[in-house]
C-alpha cells in the first residue's frame, strides 16, 4: 500500500509491530499480515479525518470492512482482519493508548469453512508402496510421507524437528508448534521403521557440516526447507494415478480424518494436530460425519 500515514498512526503501528514481535512472539509472516491490515485500516481512518488511532470508533471500522467488501474481499479475509482489528483496539486500551474500545462490538463475518479433502486409506497404501526407497533420497522422502501421514504434524514443525526430538525407544516425536508451543506426538510402527533407515542410512549419506541437528535434509546436506518437503509431498502423491494432489497440509487433514474414523476422540487428535481450540478440530467431524451418511445411503434398505 503506497499510501503514506500520518505522524501518529505509524508512531502507533511502529509501536504494535514491537509488540508483536517482542512481547507475543508472532512468526514474520503473522506479524506482516496483522501490520498489512492495520495499515489498511489506517488509511481508511486518515480518508475519514481519524488522524489517532485513539479516534477510532465503530462506523469507522464497519466503513473499512464494507469497502473492502465492495472491492471484492472474500469472507474469510474479511473474517481475519475483524480480529486484526478486534486485538489491536483491545490492546490500545489495555496500553493506554485510546479510551474506548472500538473492536469490541465489531461482529466477525463468518467465514464459509470449506470440508478437508483426505486421501482414501487405500490411496494412502498405494502412495507409500509407489516411494522408490532405493537410496538417500528415497528413503528420506519415504520417512517423511510416513511421518507426517503417522503424525499430521505441520511442514514447518518437521521441517525444524531435531534428531534428538525423536524418541525411538517410545515411538514419539518431539516438535514445536505454533506459538512456540511444545507438544509430543506419537507414531506407529512403519514410520518407525522409515525412519531408523533414513537415519541409519539415509541421513548419514546426506549430512555435512552445515546439517547441525536437523532430523530432515536437503540433498546438499542442510536442514531441509518446508518448500521442499512440499515439492516431495507433491511428488509422492502425483506418482500414483487417481490420487488427488494435496501436499502437505493434504496429510494433515488426512490423518485427522483417518484417526477419527478409527475411534480417536476428539480431544485427542485436538492434542495430536496442536490445535489451541477444539472448535479447529471439529471441523473433521464433519467430514467423518459425510461419509456416514455415504455410507448409510449405500448400504441401508430403507435409506
Amino acid at each position: 500500500m503506497g499510501e503514506h500515514l500520518g505522524e501518529r498512526w505509524s508512531a502507533v503501528l511502529g509501536e504494535y509491530e514491537h509488540h508483536l514481535r517482542r512481547e507475543r512472539d508472532l512468526s514474520e509472516h503473522s506479524v506482516r499480515a496483522y501490520l498489512t491490515d492495520l495499515r489498511s485500516l489506517a488509511v481508511h481512518a486518515e480518508r475519514l479525518r481519524i488522524t489517532d488511532p485513539a479516534g477510532l470508533d465503530l462506523r469507522a471500522l464497519r466503513s473499512w470492512l464494507a469497502s473492502l467488501k465492495t472491492r471484492g474481499a472474500a469472507r474469510t479475509t474479511l473474517a481475519r482482519r475483524s480480529t486484526a482489528v478486534r486485538v489491536f483496539t483491545a490492546w490500545l486500551v489495555r496500553t493506554g493508548r485510546a479510551e474506548q474500545d472500538a473492536g469490541v462490538l465489531l461482529a466477525s463475518p463468518k467465514a464459509h469453512r470449506e470440508l478437508p479433502v483426505a486421501v482414501s486409506q487405500q490411496d494412502i497404501r498405494a502412495v507409500i508402496e509407489a516411494v522408490p526407497a532405493d537410496d538417500p533420497v528415497g528413503w528420506r522422502d519415504l520417512a517423511i510421507v510416513e511421518v507426517l501421514y503417522a503424525t499430521g504434524i505441520r511442514v514447518g514443525e518437521l521441517a525444524g524437528a531435531d534428531v534428538d526430538d525423536v524418541d525411538r525407544e517410545r515411538r514419539v516425536l518431539r516438535v514445536l508448534g505454533k506459538g512456540r508451543k511444545e507438544r509430543t506426538v506419537p507414531y506407529g510402527v512403519p514410520a518407525a521403521e522409515a525412519l531408523e533407515r533414513w537415519l541409519s542410512q539415509g541421513r548419514t549419506a546426506l549430512a555435512t557440516a552445515a546439517s547441525g541437528p536437523a532430523l530432515f535434509l536437503g540433498v546438499r546436506g542442510a536442514r531441509i526447507d518446508p518448500r521442499t518437503v512440499r515439492q516431495v509431498v507433491h511428488r509422492r502423491l502425483g506418482a500414483v494415478e487417481g490420487v488427488p494432489d494435496l501436499g502437505p497440509h493434504g496429510l494433515r487433514h488426512t490423518a485427522a480424518t483417518h484417526l477419527l474414523e478409527g475411534g480417536a476422540d476428539l480431544r485427542s487428535v485436538q492434542e495430536i494436530l496442536g490445535h489451541a481450540s477444539l472448535g479447529t478440530t471439529q471441523i473433521y467431524t464433519h467430514v467423518t460425519n459425510e461419509r456416514l451418511r455415504a455410507a448409510y445411503r449405500q448400504s441401508h434398505p430403507r435409506a
